[in-house]
């Protein structure tokens, strides 16, 4: 998988950020500290992403910003991919009575308005920090993939393969995890990368709506405090372009391995890229 570009690339860009999340508070100074003498600075060598309109460098903000967005990101994707795994693959291999009941679980949540239920339910929970808010958006975000791996699983269930197993008397278990899980890798991982883009996102769009926890700091933080304080009207563009570059940075990065995996797990995109290798070296040696 390494041997694609894109994946090199997503894989390098998504563990700068991890590595910013873990140790990037430490390096990054105080994000709270404030510099009076240097209010609504622009980019400069004592400050590198400027300062905002209250004298904190929103270098030291967007490095801190990253531990809460990613971890919500990430913690996000985790709980909404094993809801999906648990709900979806048991459905379409077993069929019947249980996928008709894990079924209309996953269309009532399909059908149901995501995004007005998050903004409830997190505007009523009390303590919204990171983990509240990575379990709301989990909870709410599972449908769309369990339903796609119920058809994958459904499709699966029926190969000549996983028929003669069940003949031969292998349980249900060794055949859902050994035999139609690792045939839907590929499914999986770009169903946890868009939890993930989606988790991150989500939070923005919670934080910039002021429901989340308005002491914590995140890229969504960020971007509130600069539209509360009309820092576009003002011009202040350094409060707000670091963290929504970063955010446009992890979509693109989860999407170049993505598209990576896609090309590993599928045969047919693997065929056509070398035969695209083959004519182009073909007509550049003519």
């Amino acid at each position: 998988m390494l041997k694609s570009w894109k994946v090199r690339i997503g894989l390098s860009i998504l563990t700068f950020f991890v590595l910013l999340a873990v140790f990037g508070p430490v390096v990054g100074g105080d994000p709270r500290a404030n510099d009076i003498q240097a209010i609504s600075q622009a980019p400069s060598f004592q400050h590198l992403f400027g300062t905002t309109q209250f004298g904190q460098d929103v270098l030291a903000q967007t490095i801190a910003g990253a531990r809460g967005s990613m971890l919500v990101g990430i913690l996000a994707a985790v709980i909404g991919t094993l809801i999906a795994i648990l709900v979806g693959v048991p459905a379409g291999y077993f069929g019947g009575a249980v996928d008709n009941g894990l079924n209309f679980l996953t269309n009532l949540f399909l059908v149901m308005p995501v995004l007005p239920l998050i903004l409830i339910v997190a505007g009523y929970v009390q303590g919204t920090g990171p983990f509240v808010i990575a379990l709301i958006i989990g909870l709410f975000g599972w449908s769309g993939g369990a339903r796609t791996l119920r058809a994958q699983a459904l499709s699966l269930s029926s190969r000549d393969f996983v028929l003669a197993m069940r003949m031969v008397g292998e349980p249900h278990r060794r055949l859902i995890f050994c035999e139609v899980l690792p045939h839907l890798t590929g499914w999986i991982s770009a169903m946890f990368l868009h939890g993930m883009i989606g988790g991150v996102m989500a939070e923005a769009g919670l934080a910039f709506l002021g429901i989340t926890d308005s002491g914590s700091i995140s890229w969504g933080t960020m971007i509130q405090a600069a539209q509360q304080q009309s820092a576009v009207l003002r011009g202040l563009w350094w409060w707000f372009v670091p963290p929504g570059l970063c955010i446009a940075l992890i979509g693109t990065a989860a999407t170049l391995v993505n598209f990576g995996v896609d090309e590993v797990s599928n045969p047919k995109l693997r065929m056509a890229r070398r035969s695209v290798v083959v004519r182009t070296r073909k007509v550049a040696e003519a």
